[in-house]
């Protein structure tokens, strides 16, 4: 999996998230442990999360939240996993439409609506050691998406970086955790 790669699902997208983080520990095992990582263990981006979704309990996984509704997955493969979501993410309701799969999020029109992209993966760094990567994508489906998108942005972009890298903190200090007991 690869930025590039992500162009072929979304290539215009108006906004992207990009993390990556190191930890001392196999491939397999960085993935394993990212598939385990809670909403609780996150802080900050938890909460959000089980704002955003009402009814989400702190004990679910990333992995299972990012494989059911308002979510879909869109491919996977060994140790990499894209998953996607539409709708108005502006609004305090939970307004995203159930999608039966990739085909309908690649067709999804919608207009004044969003198709967000997940992709999350591990990767040798230049030195050959295991990172977790994460990057998000959002594009509007029309000018007036768009602008509501911006506008969304312009609030909570200052904070994404700060906490879009937590759940991959979480599985970084998890594997290397399991790696040294195993040892």
């Amino acid at each position: 999996m690869s930025p590039e790669e992500l162009d072929r699902w979304l290539p215009d997208a108006q906004v992207r998230s990009h993390h990556r983080r190191a930890a001392s520990a196999e491939h397999d095992a960085l993935w394993h442990a990212a598939e385990s990582v809670r909403l609780d263990e996150t802080g900050t981006l938890g909460r959000l999360v089980r704002w955003r979704i009402p009814g989400t309990p702190g004990s679910r996984a990333f992995r299972d939240l990012l494989r059911e509704y308002p979510f879909v997955v869109l491919d996977e493969g060994e140790r990499w996993s894209l998953s996607g979501l539409a709708g108005r993410i502006w609004t305090l309701q939970r307004d995203y439409p159930r999608l039966n799969g990739a085909d309908a999020w690649c067709a999804w029109d919608e207009p004044g609506t969003v198709r967000v992209l997940f992709g999350h993966w591990v990767e040798g760094d230049d030195a050959g050691r295991p990172e977790l990567v994460s990057e998000a994508r959002v594009a509007a489906t029309d000018l007036r998406g768009a602008a509501r998108l911006r506008a969304l942005w312009s609030v909570v972009g200052h904070f994404e970086r700060l906490i879009g890298a937590e759940p991959l903190a979480a599985a970084a200090r998890r594997a290397e955790r399991s790696q040294d007991v195993s040892q």
